[in-house]
């Protein structure tokens, strides 16, 4: 029991710490739960005014932090409103950012339910509601874009949190994030979360560099533990014994012992622990896994299954087998939420789509979630999830990314994934990744990660996917034509490499460049104060300064020349030498009187001279032994045979030099003073205009000269750092510059760096194909299409084909295909220029969506559609349709506002638009 005295004390430390962090405090109260160490130190360097990095595992609740800010902001505009507040009256904002558009719907219904729907914002793409709250959230190119353009919606930012930060490594989109935190406005406080990764230190010394102080906040403490186990047919081991084996990755002696007489007992151990000639091992039946995990109370799982088709087929396998994992009230639970949910979809698509199997896997609290299934049935399965009332999903990978669905357990089916172009082996972070899911906080006291063990796959490989906590963040950041001609449009191309110096791509491929790149900022900005003291009221003294920096140039310049005039004059009279001369050698150790031997014009380059000094040293001079023309001061002779090795030789001819010393000292030749340039007369212009310019008059003249020079020696170092810069990899400016190379070649960038009205045109096509959709509204390859096949078109520069097909897809034909051979055309002019630079930019168009998207916004039925984009693996998914179908009406709209395209494209645009955003995809958020 505390003392009175101790009580007081903790409750004085308590105000102490209210005092300092009010809105931590006040935060804190609302949220029903301690802050974690990690969080509150990341919240309170936020309410200190720095930005922060928060790296911390899946589920540690590192999305706190972001809520924090969003706080701070609302907090900030309330103060900035009231009529007492010594605010500026301005509103502060906080962006929220997410990389995917399901996890900002979700972020933005949580926000809603706490700070209620007119303080927040939600803008997508697909959504655009209520833009202008003090809170918004957006996925992370909706943001960049604002930047290029400069949106008003910018004014007033103080936060910007950037969720899931370690997308950047994302190689298709990752580009997004980095050019957010490198343009966003310096005031802006920038909220970083991010999985664990291995090199979070260097992605924080970055974002220093280019962001000011950010405080990192690293944290590999997961609040609920993840128990590693492996299923070997019907039984269940754990990966490691104890917590002290897992550190040093030793694998559980009965695990190994168990797999290795398994592999012996199938005959199919070669040895090398490799697959024999043995019989099939056969895994354990994906209901009976379900079952023995319900009866070891580690349901709800996620179970990962890396094929879409697996997924289904793991569903219609638990209900084949009869399994049922709900009590009665949770199924009348779970269909009044998804007749709720799908009470807006027409029958006849229901039917098309699925939707009595799919329902019937619900209420036994089974379902599958993938790319392919239709969104709105995704969300259902989530929120079910969520809700305890689904206990096994079978899922691909992706539900991983953002999406907020934990579990009691994981179980991996296999350990290799398909990548899009070769099956892989799971890497630690993907592992990690997965895993991540089990164990959710403030409901488990642990979570599970099972592997389904097979002959291919060692325990100990699995010990250290489990054990290693390698997973390095990579910048994905490359040069695109739209971002070159927002770069050049925005800042200029000088600049422009400077910001590409920046990048987080740049900073690991040299982290030096990005120090010198910010180095020049600084400068630079230092210059423009230094411009302002030096300012003087008679006159521009930047002139007249600029005049002061020419004269000692040419000064310099001239006391070169006359020094390489001498120096020349210097060899020559070397070469002019004779045995027998006596020289002065004016300076070094061996200055004084010396006797030529040999004038050593004999050999390659300058004379060396063979010589005997006074003090009996023989051996070669040279030419750079004397400043001025060498000149002979008297003769000795050297008899003809003279031998310099010969001691007694050497004392016999240094007797005779010493001799010549008396004469010579006393006819030395007067020094030399070297001119200073008076009868030079360009210096004497400049000096003229020096003299008659009107700061020369100044009485701060000096006073203005010292702030003149630091700004000049500071440009001197600014020429220094970019040269280095210049040296280095480079690779990223390299490649701008072949970039724009094509821009200027095909007239999106003027000869004198401007952006043209084309490149402007370019600088609003958001796409990865953004040139080659500019190209076809320049040459008017889409030109004279109705809305349908508008919409057919488009989607060739936007389609990818999951399989790679050996024909080439069919079109309609007619105007349609007259426009596809226009744009495969132009691709492949483009493919030319691209490739005559070592760039590969442009993918090839992909036909193989022409047909669905044309019977589509022709009006033609979801079946019939579906039907047209028959292929390899049967009938196209209903979510692969929606998710490709909301990409071409993106473009579209983009087409519909493009400053340069044509009235009719615009208008032809805005008619596919709706002809497409109808019956699936108009219930689709």
């Amino acid at each position: 029991m505390t003392s009175p005295a101790e009580r007081y004390a903790a409750a004085r430390k308590r105000a102490a710490e209210v005092a300092r962090f009010p809105a931590l405090h006040e935060f804190a109260e609302g949220l029903g739960f301690e802050l974690d160490d990690f969080q509150r130190e990341a919240c309170e360097a936020l309410e200190r005014g720095s930005g922060v990095l928060v790296c911390a595992p899946t589920g540690a609740g590192k999305t706190v932090v972001g809520e924090f800010a969003v706080h701070l902001a609302l907090r900030g505009s309330a103060a900035a409103e009231r009529p007492d507040s010594d605010g500026d009256g301005l509103l502060r904002k906080c962006f929220y950012t997410t990389p995917i558009k399901a996890l900002s719907n979700q972020k933005y219904n949580d926000l809603v339910e706490r700070y209620g729907a007119e303080q927040v914002g939600l803008l997508t793409g697909d959504n655009a509601i209520n833009g202008d709250a003090p809170v918004v959230v957006m996925t992370t190119e909706v943001l960049r874009n604002m930047l290029y353009a400069k949106s008003s919606a910018l004014r007033g930012l103080a936060y910007v949190v950037m969720d899931e930060v370690h997308f950047l490594a994302d190689p298709f989109r990752g580009a997004v994030w980095e050019e957010v935190i490198i343009h966003l406005p310096e005031s802006v406080r920038v909220v970083s979360l991010s999985a664990t990764v291995s090199n979070a230190e260097e992605f924080a010394d970055w974002l220093i560099t280019v962001r000011g102080h950010t405080d990192v906040i690293v944290s590999e403490h997961r609040p609920v533990p993840l128990w590693q186990h492996m299923l070997v047919g019907k039984r269940m081991f754990d990966l490691f014994h104890d917590p002290e084996a897992a550190e040093k990755r030793e694998v559980h002696p009965e695990l190994l012992r168990y797999t290795r007489e398994t592999l012996r007992r199938l005959g199919e151990y070669d040895g090398r622990g490799r697959p024999g000639r043995g019989r099939r091992w056969m895994p354990p039946p994906r209901p009976d896994v379900v079952e023995r995990l319900d009866r070891e109370g580690l349901l709800p799982a996620i179970v990962f299954i890396f094929s879409r088709a697996g997924c289904a087929a793991a569903v219609e396998q638990c209900l084949q087998a009869g399994l049922r994992l709900t009590a009665p009230d949770e199924r009348i639970e779970i269909r009044r939420i998804v007749e709720e949910r799908t009470a807006h979809i027409p029958s006849e698509d229901l039917q098309l789509l699925g939707y009595w199997e799919w329902l019937d896997g619900l209420e036994r609290g089974l379902a599958a979630h993938h790319a392919g299934m239709l969104p709105a049935f995704k969300e259902v399965v989530e929120e079910l999830f969520v809700r305890g009332l689904v206990k096994a999903v079978f899922a691909t990978e992706t539900l991983a990314l953002g999406i907020n669905m934990p579990a009691r357990c994981v179980v991996l089916e296999r350990l290799v994934k398909f990548n899009g172009e070769a099956h892989v082996d799971l890497t630690p972070g993907e592992y990690t990744q997965l895993t991540g899911r089990a164990g959710r906080r403030g409901i488990d006291v642990e979570g599970h990660a099972v592997v389904a063990w097979s002959p291919e796959i060692d325990p100990r490989h699995v010990a250290g996917l489990a054990s290693t906590r390698t997973y390095p963040l990579r910048s994905s950041f490359r040069p695109s034509y739209n971002m070159a001609v927002n770069l050049v449009g925005s800042v200029g191309m000088t600049a422009s490499h400077e910001l590409l110096e920046s990048s987080f791509a740049q900073f690991q491929a040299d982290r030096s460049v990005v120090g010198f790149a910010r180095q020049v900022q600084r400068n630079t900005e230092a210059m423009q104060s230094y411009l302002e003291e030096m300012s003087c009221h008679l006159g521009n003294f930047e002139d007249y300064f600029a005049l002061r920096v020419a004269i000692a140039d040419r000064e310099r310049q001239l006391a070169r020349r006359g020094k390489a005039q001498r120096r020349a004059a210097a060899v020559e009279s070397v070469e002019r030498l004779r045995i027998g001369d006596v020289i002065r050698v004016p300076h070094g150790r061996r200055a004084g009187l010396a006797v030529v031997l040999d004038n050593g014009s004999a050999g390659f380059g300058e004379p060396r001279p063979l010589v005997l000094t006074e003090d009996r040293w023989a051996g070669r001079i040279s030419s750079g032994d004397f400043a001025e023309p060498v000149e002979p001061l008297t003769r000795v002779r050297v008899p003809k045979h003279f031998n310099h090795r010969s001691p007694q030789a050497r004392r016999d001819l240094a007797s005779l030099l010493r001799d010549a010393a008396g004469e010579v000292d006393g006819h030395r030749r007067p020094r030399r003073h070297r001119a200073d340039g008076g009868d030079d007369s360009e210096l004497a212009r400049l000096r003229d205009r020096m003299r008659s310019h009107p700061c020369h008059a100044c009485p701060d003249r000096e006073e203005h000269a010292r702030w003149a020079e630091r700004r000049w020696r500071l440009a001197r170092e600014n020429e220094a750092l970019q040269e280095k810069v210049s040296t280095r990899t480079g690779s990223l400016t390299r490649t701008f510059d072949r970039v724009c190379t094509i821009l200027a070649q095909r007239g999106y960038l003027g000869g004198g760096g401007e952006v043209t009205p084309n490149g402007q045109m370019l600088a609003r096509i958001w796409t990865e194909a953004d040139l080659l959709v500019t190209e076809c509204l320049r040459e008017g390859a889409w030109d004279g299409l109705d809305a349908a096949e508008l919409a057919a078109a488009v989607s060739v520069v936007l389609y990818e084909s999951r399989r790679e097909t050996e024909e080439r897809a069919s079109v309609p034909r007619g105007a349609l295909a007259e426009a596809v051979d226009d744009t495969l055309k132009l691709w492949a002019e483009l493919q030319n220029a691209e490739s005559a630079l070592g760039l590969q930019l442009t993918r090839e168009p992909d036909l193989g969506f022409v047909w669905p998207m044309y019977r589509w916004a022709r009006g033609e039925s979801l079946s019939k559609v579906l039907a047209s984009a028959h292929g390899i693996e049967g009938d196209m998914p209903a979510g692969d349709f929606v998710r490709w179908a909301r990409q071409v009406i993106d473009l579209l709209g983009q087409l519909a506002e493009a400053s340069g395209a044509s009235a009719e494209i615009r208008k032809t645009a805005r008619q596919a638009m709706s002809a497409v955003n109808r019956g699936v995809l108009a219930y689709t958020r």
